[in-house]
């Protein structure tokens, strides 16, 4: 069973960075999709951005400051996060899909807070 962790969260003043990182414990192969979601205390999940093959898309509340990337390794995914808002504070989650399964990983503790 594929196990998917993400990495690089932690507590951030508003208005910098994070690169958040999502790894698989092997090779995952066949992947169509490779998304992004998060979680803040008491609401629901929401997804803030995907990427399939070239085409990439995003939540509006993240247009123009989130990037999301592939890598062809284990190292699946990144989401670089810039000019991080307070309301970016969340758990994120990836979600990996392939032509015949999907992975969620365990998710990492994003805070926007001075």
């Amino acid at each position: 069973q594929v196990q998917l962790v993400e990495s690089g969260g932690g507590l951030v003043q508003p208005g910098g960075s994070l690169r958040l990182s999502c790894t698989a414990s092997e090779s995952v192969f066949n992947i169509k999709t490779v998304s992004w979601y998060r979680q803040a205390s008491g609401n629901e999940r929401e997804m803030v951005a995907r990427i399939s093959g070239p085409t990439t898309s995003y939540a509006d509340s993240v247009l123009g400051r989130f990037t999301v990337s592939r890598d062809n390794a284990k190292n699946l995914s990144y989401l670089q996060m810039n000019s991080l808002k307070p309301e970016d504070t969340a758990v994120y989650y990836c979600h990996v899909i392939t032509y015949d399964a999907n992975y969620w990983g365990q998710g990492t503790q994003v805070t926007v807070s001075s």
